[in-house]
């Protein structure tokens, strides 16, 4: 008889009472009570009789007559050199009886969110979904990079070598700022190509840019704090710091990026900045020098801090990529964080911050705390691919394919006469399309679900600046012509929403 089967031997915990007489009705009856309940799972094997025998000090003949009793009523099966398992499907009249521990779902977080905490409650509805299906209707994304490029074979050879090599030391605990050789690797990378100055020891290996700001939040700024925040902004940081207990402050942007002047009005003695200087998301600007000195000058008088989200400051499709805020920053008041998520693939799950030397002890130890290190095997991968220069090579490849799609979508917005304006940034993954007059966001999301499109509405990103109504799209997921055919049926689903609302109105 054909059936799954567990691997291994379950042990004697299912037998919670102490033998009765007479003895083969009593071992009857715990068997199948945990059958009927769960605890025996279908597919379990069971002990030997021998060994049920010694265990209880028992006759093996009791325990081979109550087994050939719970076979004949259909509980178990027992074939002689593979021993005795749990039917997978019990008879009729056992289904019909309730098991006695019931698995009851939890109530969703928000009907729990009394239970919860303060900084709890504000961290139950994060701002983007809990997953991403991979279709072609995503490709609009605009943190989706182009997942089909990666070179999935190298890595893979890359991970063979090193697990074949793999020193058992290397087994054990790994060290909270992370693994060495990388951190030397992207010290050396980050300098020649950012201008950033750090040394390995400066570097800490988290999981996201998140977690990065999660664990600067908690370390650096005391509940109702004031932290400046882009306005509009990333609504993962919004979320990140308003769970923190922070008393966030918008701060408008403009053509040059974040209005320091402006955020020195609203709150001159804040203690964070969060700010996104290369590309800033969602609207693209690149944060310009002279505000870039203002804000290390700010840092630096009231003794603030900067955190540098440097999301996808690699790809700049104009020049060479800007350098980061951190290479100018004489005082040591700029964290800056990147992510391997736009340059390799978001399932990686490795990021990194620059701290300034006062901050590594510190850092090294709360990462210790809340979550000892980063998984190693993957780090070690990583660090032989930017070491053997594939690295670099992808992400040169990259600059060319994603520029090629940038291009597509600008020509295929100008060619379709869409109601639509791509003006299209020089940096990052994504740009800002701002819909014509009287043209609303909800009439482009339900134009572009209609058609099999995903958009992303500008509105989530504002807090408290108004701004036109607009797209947050993304052009690394798809190919130039399945861009180009996207943009076609939006316009069209588009043009054809706009008509039904005009109609509604009159």
């Amino acid at each position: 008889m054909a059936m799954a089967k567990r691997a291994t031997f379950f042990d004697f915990a299912f037998i919670d009472t102490q033998p009765v007489r007479p003895l083969h009705r009593w071992l009857s009856e715990q068997v199948r009570a945990a059958v009927l309940d769960g605890r025996l799972q279908p597919g379990t094997r069971l002990p030997s009789s021998r060994a049920f025998a010694q265990q209880y000090g028992l006759a093996r003949g009791t325990v081979v007559d109550v087994f050939a009793q719970l076979v004949a009523e259909g509980y178990i099966h027992s074939q002689v050199g593979a021993g005795t398992y749990v039917l997978p499907a019990l008879p009729d009249n056992l289904l019909q009886a309730a098991p006695s521990r019931a698995f009851v779902p939890a109530p969703c977080p928000r009907a729990r969110q009394a239970q919860l905490s303060q900084r709890g409650a504000a961290l139950v509805h994060p701002p983007f979904p809990r997953s991403r299906p991979q279709e072609a209707g995503r490709l609009f994304d605009p943190y989706q990079p182009a997942l089909e490029a990666f070179p999935t074979r190298l890595w893979a050879q890359i991970a063979s070598r090193r697990l074949r090599r793999l020193p058992p030391g290397l087994l054990g605990h790994g060290n909270p700022c992370g693994y060495l050789p990388l951190r030397h690797n992207l010290a050396a990378y980050l300098g020649a190509t950012r201008g950033v100055h750090a040394s390995a020891e400066q570097i800490v290996v988290v999981g996201s840019v998140q977690q990065a700001l999660e664990l600067t939040a908690r370390l650096l700024c005391d509940a109702d704090e004031a932290v400046w925040l882009e306005d509009p902004g990333y609504p993962g940081a919004r979320a990140i710091l308003h769970a923190a207990g922070v008393r966030v402050i918008p701060v408008p942007v403009d053509a040059e990026g974040l209005q320091v002047a402006t955020g020195q009005r609203l709150c001159s003695e804040a203690r964070l900045a969060y700010v996104t200087p290369a590309h800033q998301a969602p609207l693209g600007v690149c944060l310009s020098l002279a505000r870039r000195l203002a804000l290390l000058d700010w840092a630096q008088r009231v003794g603030a801090w900067i955190f540098e989200d440097d999301y996808d400051g690699d790809f700049r499709y104009t020049g060479r990529p800007v350098a980061a805020l951190q290479a100018l920053d004489q005082q040591e008041r700029v964290i800056y964080a990147g992510s391997f998520s736009k340059t390799l693939f978001p399932a990686l799950r490795i990021a990194y911050m620059v701290l300034p030397a006062g901050l590594v002890e510190a850092f090294a130890a709360a990462r210790s705390v809340t979550a000892r290190y980063a998984p190693l095997l993957d780090q070690m991968i990583l660090a032989d691919f930017i070491a053997e220069g594939h690295y670099a090579r992808h992400l040169r490849r990259m600059l060319h394919v994603y520029a090629e799609r940038r291009a597509a979508l600008l020509q295929a917005v100008a060619e379709a006469s869409s109601p639509i304006c791509v003006a299209g940034d020089e940096a990052g993954l994504n740009t800002v399309a701002w819909l014509a007059p009287g043209r609303t966001e909800r009439e482009a999301v339900a134009a572009a679900t209609s058609c099999g499109v995903f958009v992303q509405p500008l509105g989530p990103y504002t807090l408290q600046r108004p701004l036109p109504p607009g797209l947050v799209l993304g052009f690394a997921a798809g190919t130039p012509a399945a861009i180009r055919h996207a943009v076609q049926r939006f316009s069209a689903a588009l043009a054809r929403e706009g008509a039904s609302t005009q109609r509604a109105q009159c």
